[in-house]
């Protein structure tokens, strides 16, 4: 069985990674993370994960979206951004990007009322880890927005921080590089790593996880 492909810049991508996680393992997860401070919803696709982000978010906080591909194949990225329903903050980003306004862009993602997004690994004890090129959306999922909700597919998930990390490098970061590549003409950095070991703050992070394989 082939595990390994490689993307048109040469790099190899462990194809392993794409498996969803068993139901144990998804189970496992759920209750560490429980543990450690988190709420978790468990769904069985990205629709029911859409369905539960549009039920529990207020209508009257900012919200922003992170640039995730799990946020714009489910739905979710036009649901809060497009629809009219949300104080979305994504949108006056984009302005005060094509006025050249960038301090006052960098001030105003930073501590959103709540954000919604993606990490790209969870550990079985309840770590989340993301990787970013520029680190826009670290400050928001540490600490800047009030309330944290992830939706993650269930094929992120791993045994271990060194698995965490190798899916990181050998799986998400050669599928953003491809992204990023077709959407920009440049190659995606893998600059910045945030891991989150517990949510010391109670109710501030949602984590949804799906049992389907959403985004990467």
């Amino acid at each position: 069985m082939t595990t390994h492909a490689t993307t048109e810049a040469g790099l190899p991508i462990d194809t392993r990674f794409e498996q969803p996680a068993t139901e144990d393992r998804l189970q496992r997860a759920a209750a560490a993370l429980r543990e450690k401070g988190f709420a978790v919803e468990i769904v069985d696709t990205a629709a029911d994960a859409r369905a539960v982000v549009n039920r529990l978010l207020p209508g009257d906080r900012s919200v922003l979206t992170v640039s995730s591909e799990t946020l714009r194949t489910s739905g979710l990225d036009d649901d809060i951004n497009a629809s009219g329903r949300f104080d979305a903050v994504r949108p006056k980003l984009m302005r005060l990007r094509e006025e050249g306004r960038f301090d006052e862009m960098r001030g105003l993602g930073s501590a959103p009322d709540i954000v919604v997004g993606s990490v790209h690994a969870v550990t079985e004890d309840g770590r989340l880890l993301t990787a970013s090129g520029s680190g826009s959306q670290l400050g928001a999922y540490s600490f800047g927005a009030g309330r944290a909700f992830w939706v993650v597919g269930s094929q992120k998930i791993v045994p271990d921080l060194d698995t965490a990390l190798r899916r990181i490098e050998a799986y998400a970061y050669p599928r953003e590089d491809v992204r990023a590549r077709q959407a920009y003409g440049t190659p995606a950095l893998l600059s910045k790593i945030l891991i989150i070991n517990t949510e010391m703050f109670p109710d501030r992070g949602t984590v949804i996880l799906v049992r389907e394989p959403i985004g990467f």
